[in-house]
């Protein structure tokens, strides 16, 4: 399905592409062709992670905090000076912590919605004005995460994830005069550097509640969000897709 040089020619922005979900995808766009920018904050996972993707095609990391407007701007800048154009932004980048709801701090709650919220707007916006409406062309898709019954223990997390599922939907309308796609991606758990941020009593046992008996992989993911943005999808727009073993249907995944 995806062969080779199926993203030739085409420039693909990955944030939170040093590790996880997001190496996953940009060691993907490389493999078909694509030229790949990885963007984080953390310099040290970027430059490990660049120097394993290098050799499978053209890449480049920036780094970048998607909660600052004006940092976005200059990388939009950059990426136009540098490269001339975008073509897929992949909004990956993102963070919380497992709660109750009554232990959510003000600065916690702040924290979570300005990064997975605020920060997956400012790019989008900034990007699509930038490259996409002037282009009439564009590629986005938002990696969120199983809020389809709720997130209990992640409530902030889930109201954000929730505000971008629906931005996806609001902006695949809006912008559909201007060629540009907009998708959402909700995986379950998925076997990644991300789980790390997990007590170990979190994550027990876990596998059970999942039909599948298992955890998804990044990999997986990432043929998801390539297939979203090939040509293979071309009538897709607005939709959020769940990649999650069938989690989001059955079973108890929270113990109340």
């Amino acid at each position: 399905m995806f062969q080779s040089g199926l993203f030739q020619d085409r420039v693909v922005l990955v944030t939170g592409g040093g590790s996880g979900i997001g190496y996953a995808i940009a060691e993907q766009y490389l493999k078909l062709g694509a030229t790949v920018i990885i963007a984080s904050r953390k310099e040290e996972k970027l430059i490990a992670a660049l120097e394993k993707l290098s050799p499978l095609g053209p890449c480049r990391y920036v780094m970048l905090d998607i909660r600052d407007p004006e940092q976005i701007e200059k990388i939009a800048a950059d990426i136009k000076d540098k490269e001339g154009r975008l073509d897929i932004l992949i909004n990956n980048a993102g963070g919380q912590f497992p709660s109750p709801a009554e232990d959510i701090s003000y600065k916690g709650w702040n924290a979570v919605v300005n990064n997975n919220l605020n920060g997956t707007w400012y790019m989008t916006q900034i990007m699509a004005k930038t490259f996409f409406i002037p282009a009439k062309a564009g590629r986005v898709v938002n990696i969120i995460a199983n809020i389809y019954r709720g997130f209990p223990a992640m409530t902030h997390t889930g109201a954000a994830r929730a505000g971008v599922e629906n931005m996806t939907m609001s902006l695949s309308v809006e912008w559909s005069k201007y060629n540009i796609q907009i998708n959402a991606v909700a995986p379950g758990i998925i076997k990644s550097t991300g789980l790390e941020n997990y007590p170990p009593e979190f994550l027990h046992g876990i596998e059970e509640s999942i039909p599948a008996k298992r955890l998804g992989t990044i990999e997986e993911v990432g043929y998801l969000t390539l297939f979203l943005t090939s040509p293979m999808a071309s009538y897709i727009t607005g939709e959020t897709v769940y990649i999650d073993g069938g989690q989001r249907l059955w079973g108890d995944l929270f113990k109340m």
